[in-house]
């Protein structure tokens, strides 16, 4: 069994590894959906968590539609644009819902999505993703903080060995839990403001 040394070593050299889609990588021209499936599979394959995971399917692309995250292909082809607003959605899926990403969403979608009169949702894209190098910095060194304090618990209970080991382990995920958790209520809190303010009017 691994050390917790070792899982933090293995968990930091994966990070390494992880890296957002530039512009540059997405294709100018517009493509059909098995195409978009594709790319996403190739440009994300380093965020499965396992091989026979799926990044993206016909199927998630259709719901996506549906609640309003993603604007309807022109003669079922997708522009950069439909690509730019899936990595975002890629992000966002597991820790928000369609109706919070929509109402999220709606601002960038009315305003910056094939709209020459307003920033393109492509400068959007690249600011948002120009501080990836030293966000994923900052990330590592919190990760590796959070794994030090943890390291001293339980440290006055007469504790050795795999069942000490074991427990230092559980504390450093539940501190990142924590974390996690933390910043998901300030995420949502700032989401139910904006539909305070600004709620979402359902089509007929």
């Amino acid at each position: 069994m691994k050390t917790n040394n070792e899982r933090l070593r293995d968990i930091l050299k994966h990070l390494e590894t992880l890296d957002y889609i530039s512009p540059e990588a997405i294709p100018d021209i517009d493509l059909y959906m098995d195409q978009v499936t594709t790319f996403m599979d190739e440009h994300l394959k380093g965020t499965k968590r396992h091989p026979e995971d799926k990044i993206l399917t016909k199927t998630m692309i259709n719901n996506y539609a549906k609640n309003n995250l993603l604007p309807a292909p022109s003669k079922k082809k997708y522009s950069k644009e439909h690509i730019l607003l899936l990595v975002f959605i890629y992000y966002f899926k597991n820790m928000l819902s369609f109706h919070d990403i929509e109402q999220l969403f709606r601002p960038i979608t009315e305003k910056h999505f094939n709209s020459p009169e307003e920033l393109p949702l492509e400068e959007v894209y690249r600011e948002i993703f120009s501080w990836t190098k030293d966000g994923m910095d900052r990330i590592k060194k919190d990760i590796v903080r959070k794994y030090q304090d943890t390291s001293q618990t339980f440290a006055d209970k007469g504790l050795e060995g795999e069942d000490l080991e074991y427990l230092r382990l559980f504390a450093w995920i539940c501190e990142l839990s924590f974390d996690v958790y933390v910043k998901k209520q300030v995420v949502e809190q700032i989401i139910d403001d904006l539909r305070e303010a600004e709620p979402i009017k359902k089509k007929k």
